[in-house]
């Protein structure tokens, strides 16, 4: 006995095949991928490229036609370089160094030797530039002193046998820790704070619903990750100095100042607040930030808007806690604090302005849940 086929039920059919991505798009998206591969590209390469140094402070002290030589000096070899700001003695000079007006300071003695102050704990951009212009000086005096004994020697007049070349000395006020003597590991210690807290704000918009409960979860990652951080940063490997308490605080506030305003773009826009989030603090506030040279390398005013973005105030702020405790951090501070109060404000609004603080994610997730459920049961045996 032949038995028939039994009739297949609706909700078992076979399913349709999906249609083939227009070739119009797929060009799109291949054009779109590349370009966004280029503005990588460019927000990464372009402030190591451009840098170069405009109106480094540099502190000045010593004789009025002393300091007069030096200034034209400079403005014949590297001009609108370095703004050379006098000061009143050498203990002013280091004063101005400790507590971050300038980055260096040249000294002119009372003979027209010179000292070089630097601070290589301030940038090795810096460090290296004053250095440069100690070997500058170096050469002046050199070719000052030998065409001086030339004359003499025309003259009939003999030098002393124990005569020695003017020097020029260098002095590193502020140094780096015998831990990280290049600086590496300062520097390095921004990529943390920019990769946690983008980690810590995409995840917990993914993972949290509701706006309160991610205010919160923000606040314990970042307690939890500053903590975490300093303990590796300096308790191992010896990048951060100072107090270690201050620099977990410093460590937590930038940490919720990145996670948060992503957090609150999610709860008012709704996963396009991620990119918008991502975008800002990886492609825009990061290359502008000054952690790997001083913000007066970056052209135009780059450098001072970056200070008022979380990477750039962050790292600020970590320099200065670690090496410069008589520097002012009240700007740092304050930016970092901003940033994660418009966050926890974003939130807010997103609560209120989604009636019950369901966010548009979670309300779109349940409009689809319904919808396939609807069509489960229209297709379903009576």
């Amino acid at each position: 006995m032949v038995t028939a086929p039994a009739a297949s039920s609706p909700d078992r059919a076979a399913p349709s095949p999906v249609p083939h991505t227009p070739w119009g798009r797929v060009v799109a998206v291949g054009l779109a991928v590349a370009a966004l591969v280029a503005v990588v590209v460019l927000a990464f390469s372009w402030p190591s490229v451009t840098a170069e140094p405009h109106d480094l402070p540099v502190a000045v002290a010593g004789p009025q036609p002393a300091v007069e030589s030096v200034r034209a000096a400079l403005d014949e070899q590297q001009p609108g370089a370095v703004d050379l700001r006098q000061v009143d003695d050498r203990d002013a000079a280091v004063e101005a160094i400790r507590t971050r007006d300038v980055y260096g300071a040249v000294v002119l003695g009372v003979d027209g030797t010179p000292e070089v102050l630097t601070a290589s704990a301030a940038s090795t951009a810096t460090h290296q530039l004053m250095t440069g212009l100690a070997a500058q000086l170096q050469q002046q005096l050199t070719a000052q002193a030998v065409a001086g004994l030339q004359e003499a020697a025309a003259q009939g007049v003999v030098p002393p046998s124990d005569a020695a070349l003017p020097a020029v000395t260098v002095t590193d006020v502020v140094p780096l820790s015998d831990e990280d003597p290049r600086g590496t590991g300062l520097a390095a210690a921004l990529f943390p704070l920019v990769l946690g807290g983008m980690a810590g704000g995409i995840g917990i918009s993914l993972a949290v619903i509701g706006a309160g409960r991610r205010i919160l979860a923000v606040g314990v990652y970042a307690v939890v990750g500053g903590l975490v951080l300093t303990a590796i940063m300096q308790g191992w490997f010896g990048s951060l100095q100072g107090d270690w308490w201050w620099n977990a605080a410093a460590i937590a506030l930038a940490l919720a100042a990145i996670a948060a305003p992503i957090t609150g773009l999610v709860a008012v826009l709704g996963r396009a607040g991620i990119a918008v989030g991502a975008v800002t603090m990886m492609l825009v506030a990061n290359p502008i930030s000054g952690a790997t040279m001083p913000p007066e390398f970056l052209p135009w005013s780059w450098g001072a808007i970056g200070q008022w973005f979380p990477p750039g105030a962050g790292g600020t702020l970590l320099r200065d806690l670690s090496y410069f405790p008589d520097a002012s951090a009240a700007a740092a501070w304050t930016a970092l604090g901003l940033w994660a109060g418009a966050g926890v404000l974003l939130s807010l609004v997103g609560h209120f302005r989604t009636a019950g603080g369901a966010e548009p994610d979670a309300e779109a997730l349940q409009d689809e849940a319904l919808e396939h459920a609807a069509h489960r049961a229209e297709h379903a045996h009576p």
